[in-house]
């Protein structure tokens, strides 16, 4: 049969993430490569007797088809959430998602046309490049430090690139590097972003983990213009089964959304909306939040802590002060690729850096998460990945 299939389909990819992840699945094979938070951490107890209240309240109403803003309760907690940071809204500024994922794709959906520029971190969230690649956009990276995009950089690129549609930024413990944008990058962005009139995407995922530090206010707590459209998500915090985001952004925004989310998906799952609305309700999210800030805190520092002890010593590394990884820059001419193979055979395993470069620039570098294992098992991991980099390393600088 001849091939039907639309041009822009040679432009999407499975996630590189994922398909490790498959690998990673043995029983034997302790893995930091994915994201995913602490399993042990979801409250399934109080969760059961969410369901029910639920059910035994709402019955066929919570089964039933919803609106595609999302349900009117949910949107309220969000928007007193929001309020704690920075972020004053209402519920006509806020669109329930199905996970931030699909937010992220709208925002492809309704700004990208093919061969638009957008300018984001280097590096940055694969799933975002995944998915804004998939609209045939332009990426242009913006190097960082260990305080986030640098400004000075970003304002070259503007000028550089003066059609650029937005700015896709994640400025609380980025994914992949760990790294917080500081308090004056993010009112220099919204200078830079009003002179040059470019719209921001703030996807912030996992701001609500801080561990450590000063809290900052998000990008949008600094917009004056209304040109900051920020995502966020309850699978940091709550459950990442549930498939529950939401994007924060200037009505006229927010209208153009729901009428593309209505092409995709009608409404977001009304049950799982109403069980986060009443969790909410019943419990104390920031109690919860709090139990996981802890764990996580615990996780980092066991796994810092493994750096220093097992690890070269000619490599460097953030330190991040919430969220879920540690990124690590090896030596130059190190292929992470191979690092991963390797580890893979030590039954323990990383993801290598290079897809978190939308323009696949640099190779030497690794994520490793720390969110979804033990500390006996960090401990354990650590001193695998440490055995293999040392053997690496050395065979690398023997052949140079």
């Amino acid at each position: 049969m001849e091939n039907k299939f639309a041009k822009r389909t040679h432009l999407v990819k499975s996630s590189e993430t994922r398909e490790i992840l498959k690998v990673t699945e043995r029983p034997e094979v302790i893995s930091f490569a994915g994201g995913l938070p602490a399993p042990e951490l979801f409250p399934i107890e109080a969760l059961k007797d969410v369901c029910n209240a639920i059910l035994n309240e709402e019955g066929a109403d919570s089964l039933q088809y919803s609106t595609t803003e999302g349900y009117i309760p949910l949107r309220e907690a969000i928007c007193q959430r929001m309020k704690v940071i920075g972020i004053n809204s209402t519920i006509e500024n806020v669109l329930i998602t199905s996970g931030s994922q699909q937010a992220i794709d709208l925002t492809g959906r309704l700004f990208i046309d093919e061969g638009d520029t957008i300018i984001c971190e280097s590096p940055t969230y694969l799933a975002a490049i995944n998915a804004f690649k998939s609209y045939n956009a332009k990426f242009v990276e913006v190097a960082m430090d260990d305080n986030g995009m640098v400004m000075e950089e970003l304002e070259k690129k503007l000028q550089e690139h003066p059609k650029t549609k937005f700015i896709y930024t994640i400025p609380d413990f980025q994914n992949p590097t760990g790294r917080t944008l500081t308090l004056e990058r993010r009112k220099r962005m919204i200078e830079l972003a009003n002179q040059y009139d470019v719209l921001i995407i703030e996807d912030n995922p996992y701001g609500a983990i801080r561990f450590a530090g000063e809290e900052i206010p998000p990008v949008k707590h600094f917009d004056t213009e209304g040109r900051v459209i920020y995502l966020s998500t309850f699978s940091k915090i709550f459950t990442p089964g549930l498939r529950l985001g939401w994007i924060c952004a200037d009505k006229s925004f927010i209208d153009k959304y729901i009428a593309f989310k209505q092409t995709a998906d009608l409404h977001t799952d009304s049950f799982a909306q109403r069980i986060t609305a009443k969790y909410m309700e019943l419990y104390d999210i920031e109690e919860h939040i709090n139990k996981i800030r802890e764990v996580y805190k615990e996780r980092c520092t066991a796994m810092l802590f493994c750096i220093e002890e097992f690890f070269p010593k000619n490599l460097s590394y953030s330190k991040p002060e919430g969220g879920l990884f540690i990124w690590i820059e090896l030596p130059e001419g190190i292929d992470s690729t191979h690092i991963f193979t390797e580890c893979l055979k030590n039954n323990v395993a990383c993801v290598p850096g290079v897809p978190f470069f939308p323009n696949g620039t640099q190779k030497n570098t690794l994520r490793l998460n720390y969110s979804n294992m033990s500390i006996e098992k960090i401990m354990e991991g650590m001193r695998r990945m440490g055995e293999v980099l040392h053997r690496e390393l050395e065979r690398e600088a023997t052949l140079s």
